[in-house]
């Protein structure tokens, strides 16, 4: 593979990872109510989910989800309501906020690090316009003249690399975002972004395969 294709991905994987969307809104509200040293088990969880949709995508799931209206309907469906309920946990929120520094106070069992590890892993996993970008867009950068399994290796640990320093960009800016707004402020924060997750999940109840 040709730097200079590696170094396309890189740039389109940017753009794609930094686009606002589910996992964003957990990296962000997970580093404002819990914390930076919480909110890393969040991202974590994202980066395990990238590894999980890019090799389905090379083992040809994105594939029959993309022909088999029945299994994209199942998969989707189970997206919408895991969207849905995530967005009203976060609507439903009180003033119990976890300490931005990352000291154990109340909202401790909102957050443990297990709980948003699974939360940012099943948020992306249950979601499959991933499955069906990862089919459409690996290809292209895929030689089928050179082995396979060593380029989508390359390609994972890129595409795994940059969402980590993403999430953990957002995660530093809900940080800060709760230094200067304080519980209320990040209360407001984290209910807008419950507004936001369930129109993500309305978007994906209407979305149909292209």
């Amino acid at each position: 593979m040709m730097d200079i294709s590696l170094l396309t991905f890189g740039l389109v994987a940017f753009a794609t990872v930094a686009t606002p969307g589910p996992t964003v809104l957990l990296a962000l509200t997970n580093g404002s109510r819990f914390g930076m040293m919480r909110a890393g088990a969040g991202i974590v969880g994202a980066g395990l989910s990238d590894l999980v949709l890019i090799t389905a995508a090379a083992l040809g799931l994105g594939a029959i989800l993309a022909t088999s209206a029945f299994w994209f309907s199942v998969v989707k469906m189970v997206g919408v309501i895991y969207l849905a309920w995530l967005g009203i946990q976060m609507l439903r929120s009180t003033n119990d906020l976890g300490d931005a520094t990352g000291t154990a106070v109340r909202g401790q069992n909102a957050g443990t690090p297990m709980r948003l590890f699974r939360k940012s892993f099943l948020v992306a996993a249950t979601n499959p316009k991933g499955y069906i970008f990862f089919a459409a867009f690996l290809p292209q950068f895929i030689d089928l003249g050179a082995p396979l399994l060593g380029q989508y290796v390359t390609l994972a640990l890129v595409f795994v690399a940059i969402d980590l320093a993403v999430m953990t960009a957002y995660a530093a800016v809900g940080v800060n975002a709760m230094r200067f707004l304080r519980d209320r402020g990040a209360m407001v924060l984290e209910r807008g972004c419950g507004f936001v997750m369930l129109a993500l999940a309305g978007g994906l109840a209407l979305y149909r395969r292209g």
